[in-house]
């Protein structure tokens, strides 16, 4: 099976740089500061896959880069260095017409293409809902708002959809025109979800979702995540630094420290037998 979404050699730097940015920096140096120009490699040579249907986590602690990666790919970042690629063409037929050529390096397009390609094919759920949301515009408004981003331009047909998504996410039809600044947490984090799933994209990000909230609001939000995961089979990728989150969405898994991948493997695999000293630390850390 070809992957959907191909990641190489992804590096974002953050300051001038040196020549001894790469051997002064990583997992084993146990920074991503350079102590020569103090520039700082949130991620560096991050190469990964991810596949159809396919749920992959990052996993790490704060700093390690994972959330950067996520923002790279969704084009929220330029990245210094690397090459991303996604094949839609097998299971895409809106590929041809976004002109996503299966061999191309996305981050040589146009900021143009790029936004189509981020607001058609692409969807995510960031920590924070003011990320993702206007808390001062109704739900059914922000989910409006993606679907025009999306080519739509049917309101009847919008306002729809907007229900409809709603109501799989759990957010009750009343209050589709009440704006997410009244929502507690947990609701708000539905409609970021409803609002990225809205367009139907090929490829979702999920980072740190669960932060913040509530023990019960967490486990339910979850079980909605799962669930509409495998019930429309969209290629997803789980940020998070818990590994019960890892553990319950994912079936594959990358572990970051400094920036770098230290480990990668199944997620049962990396759970019950970790081989990197650092993925033993988080393993044993919450034991």
């Amino acid at each position: 099976m070809k992957p959907i979404l191909r990641v190489e050699y992804l590096t974002k730097r953050y300051g001038p740089g040196c020549p001894y940015c790469f051997s002064l920096t990583g997992a084993d140096r146990q920074t991503n500061q350079c102590p020569r120009c103090q520039s700082v490699l949130a991620c560096r040579d991050v190469t990964f896959d991810l596949y159809p249907n396919e749920v992959l986590g990052i996993v790490g602690e704060s700093g390690s880069g994972k959330s950067t990666v996520v923002r790279l790919l969704h084009f929220d970042f330029e990245p210094t260095d690397g090459r991303f690629h996604l094949d839609l063409n097998g299971n895409d037929p809106a590929a041809g017409a976004l002109g996503i050529d299966p061999d191309q390096n996305l981050f040589s397009l146009s900021a143009f293409k790029q936004r189509r390609i981020r607001n058609e094919r692409m969807g995510i759920v960031y920590q924070n809902p003011r990320m993702g949301l206007y808390l001062k515009v109704s739900a059914g408004g922000n989910i409006a708002e993606r679907l025009l981003m999306g080519g739509w331009r049917h309101v009847g047909r919008m306002q729809q959809r907007a229900s409809h998504l709603l109501e799989q996410t759990e957010v009750p039809a009343r209050r589709m025109n009440e704006p997410p600044v009244n929502f507690s947490g947990g609701m708000q984090q539905r409609v970021q979800i409803a609002k990225a799933l809205s367009t139907r994209p090929a490829v979702l990000f999920l980072d740190e979702v669960t932060t913040g909230l509530d023990v019960s609001v967490q486990a339910r939000v979850l079980d909605l995540i799962r669930s509409l995961q495998q019930a429309l089979g969209i290629a997803t990728i789980v940020v998070s630094h818990d590994l019960g989150v890892i553990r319950l969405l994912t079936s594959r898994t990358i572990v970051m420290r400094h920036g770098c991948i230290v480990e990668s493997g199944l997620s049962d695999q990396i759970l019950e037998d970790p081989q990197h000293p650092y993925t033993q630390l988080l393993v044993n850390s919450v034991l």
